[in-house]
């Protein structure tokens, strides 16, 4: 096991990750620190002079990183440079100091470079096949259009939330004045840009970067959204609408005590929110989706996997559940892999039973691959933690929806620890059908791992006959797998309560 560090130096803020990077090509984040520096604050648009404060401020910060970096013992450091820096004419003695003062050596990105890290970090962690994103930095703006899987087109704009509000500070302006002239200058260069207005009509909106994080996180405070996920949650147009409503009359004092804002962010976000109105008035989304990863992430896929340089990957849920998975128990992946493949078995065979769609289909993976996860945690009751695991992780390529049903279900696998009013709070994201298929989707979990008991994958395959008012299952195996028939026997009772059929295993 390898472990690296990501250091990405913005106009606004510093962040640093560190992850443990397995052989097997997974990835796994440790810790994380974020620091607001405003290392481009008071610059111009064109360039300028980082201030001497504010280089006082960020090699401070770069020297914590180090500590912590020493303090875990991390193999290598990759450490970029954006915004501000790239822009700055006093960028060779400021890169001299950090490498001198803190042994860091940062390299400036150029915007290409950018573009494609950030777009990495996105398309290898959301199912979205046609995307627009924008990644609204402290200095600059990132816009990158893809479809199908291939970027197309991308743009920096050579101002973000730090310059912007610099640009626009005249203390005696109203707010909505202040707002209302940013998303006219912003929307002044997006016009410009004669590709956005031939973008396939089924293009989504993704926003990257703190702004963006910021708004989502304003945004579930104020919906009451049950979960608290970042990555991939979606906020329609008139939620985002409400939102700009509520800050366009705030002044800075207000918006520092607005719920789910950082208080680093407070005095920059109106400028962002600004920018947001911009590229919605230009374009036509219904929606905004959020990614909880950007360019640090695409660091992470390119060096775990460095496939993904020239191609994503193409089974982004596969990718992300297999690395929950292995980085919580790597001997148990062939137990995984066989549970897993009997599940999807019995979903075939079944399907005269259950009437489920297909949707389901990738429920039932994400809940047989990760079942067993809350065994690290603690054997007894270990389906309750494992799907305490699979609600908290992050699960790339499925919408929220389908990750808390996947995680009921791999709750469900025992009825004592599944509880129809544990639902309640998810009422207005469920319905009456995903009610019936946790219980339905339990049961086949719940056989699917009695099958592979001696976790040795006895059993190669099943069929199912339906005769009258039962079900006989055969079983295939070359060996002995009486423990693997009498385990699953003791489903009996819940399979006929989900299924209206007696249970017979040969």
């Amino acid at each position: 096991m390898e472990k690296i560090a990501v250091i990405n130096l913005g106009s606004n803020t510093a962040r640093l990750i560190i992850a443990e990077v397995s052989e097997s090509g997974y990835f796994k984040v440790v810790d994380e620190v974020k620091e607001s520096v405003r290392l481009g604050q008071d610059m111009t648009r064109d360039g300028g002079m980082l201030k001497p404060n504010r280089v006082a401020e960020t090699l401070k910060v770069m020297k914590l990183f180090r500590t912590l970096c020493d303090s875990y013992k991390v193999d290598k450091i990759f450490a970029y440079a954006t915004d501000a820096i790239r822009a700055a004419k006093n960028q060779k003695g400021f890169l001299d100091e950090v490498a001198v003062t803190c042994g860091i050596k940062l390299r400036i990105l150029t915007q290409e470079e950018q573009a494609q890290l950030v777009y990495t970090g996105v398309i290898n962690s959301m199912d979205v096949p046609k995307g627009l994103i924008v990644d609204i930095g402290g200095g600059s703006t990132q816009i990158i259009y893809y479809n199908r899987r291939n970027l197309l087109n991308q743009e920096t704009l050579p101002f973000g939330a730090v310059t912007l509000t610099d640009l626009y500070k005249d203390s005696d302006m109203p707010q909505e004045e202040r707002m209302k002239l940013i998303t006219e200058f912003v929307e002044e260069h997006l016009q410009k840009l004669e590709w956005l207005k031939t973008m396939d009509p089924d293009t989504q909106l993704i926003g990257v970067g703190g702004s963006f994080r910021n708004l989502g996180r304003i945004s579930r405070m104020m919906t009451n959204y049950p979960i608290e996920k970042v990555h991939n949650y979606r906020i329609p147009m008139a939620g985002f609408a409400a939102i700009v409503e509520k800050f366009k009359t705030l002044d800075v004092d207000k918006t520092t005590k607005i719920k789910g804002l950082s208080s680093g962010r407070a005095d920059i976000f109106h400028a962002a929110l600004a920018s947001i109105q911009a590229v919605v008035d230009v374009t036509d989304f219904k929606e905004i989706v959020i990614s909880g990863n950007g360019l640090r992430e695409g660091v992470l896929f390119k060096y775990a996997v460095p496939a993904t340089a020239e191609k994503p990957i193409s089974d982004v849920l596969g990718y992300s559940i297999n690395s929950v998975a292995y980085n919580i128990d790597p001997d148990n992946m062939m137990h995984v892999e066989q549970v897993y493949f009997l599940a999807m078995q019995l979903f075939k065979h079944l399907k005269v039973l259950h009437k489920l769609p297909r949707m389901y289909v990738k429920i039932l993976k994400v809940a047989a691959i990760l079942h067993d996860t809350g065994r690290a945690v603690k054997f007894y009751s270990y389906n309750k933690h494992s799907s305490y695991i699979i609600m908290n992780s992050k699960i790339y390529g499925l919408p929220h929806r389908d990750i808390i049903i996947a995680a009921y279900v791999a709750a469900a696998r025992k009825k004592e620890n599944f509880n129809v009013q544990d639902l309640v709070k998810y009422k207005d994201m469920l319905v009456e059908e995903d009610i019936a298929a946790i219980s339905k989707l339990g049961v086949i979990l719940r056989l699917a791992e009695s099958f592979d008991r001696a976790m040795n994958g006895a059993i190669k395959g099943l069929t199912c006959d339906v005769l009258g008012d039962s079900v006989i299952m055969k079983t295939e195996s070359d060996t002995d797998c009486s423990l693997e028939i009498r385990d699953a026997l003791t489903c009996c009772d819940d399979f006929k309560k989900a299924f209206n059929k007696n249970l017979e295993i040969l």
